[in-house]
């Protein structure tokens, strides 16, 4: 089929050299080329990291679950991570995607730091910088009376 459609560009164009004859199986090389290399790349990279990750080491699955790696089973293609303090997950060895290494920090970076808990989310009871201070029960009944004359003045006008 290819070689009626290079037969029939050849007699339509007088039988001149045709420069998309060239560039096509050219193109078409080139990208199956740098397929293969980014593959080759690629295997080599996680071939790499695979003989880094050892018990104790802090990896990163593939579905963003942070560990450390408590024992690797080679036979089954299981690794035990403990997610945090006291507590593991089995995973398939094959969803341990990268190795997570610290990143050092300037010191003259500030960087904040996530609390371990919602604390930080609620007002806590010691707060001295609060605005609105709680009403008493007979300063909200005086509030709600005033409101209720307000409503009434404004439906007679």
């Amino acid at each position: 089929m290819l070689a009626n459609v290079v037969a029939q560009s050849t007699e339509q164009t007088g039988g001149g050299f045709d420069i998309f004859t060239l560039l096509l199986p050219l193109a078409l090389a080139f990208l199956i080329f740098t397929m293969f290399r980014k593959q080759r790349k690629m295997k080599k990279q996680v071939a790499e990291q695979r003989t880094q990750m050892i018990p104790g080491t802090d990896v990163m699955t593939n579905f963003g679950l942070f560990g450390t790696i408590v024992s690797l089973d080679e036979d089954n293609n299981k690794a035990l991570i403990e997610i945090s303090p006291g507590v593991t997950a089995t995973v398939h060895s094959q969803t341990l995607s990268k190795v997570v290494t610290p990143e050092p920090v300037a010191e003259a970076e500030h960087t904040e730091t996530v609390p371990d808990d919602a604390s930080s989310l609620t007002d806590s009871p010691n707060d001295t910088d609060r605005s609105v201070k709680p009403e008493t029960p007979e300063e909200t009944a005086e509030r709600l009376n005033r409101e209720n004359a307000r409503d009434r003045n404004d439906k007679e006008q």
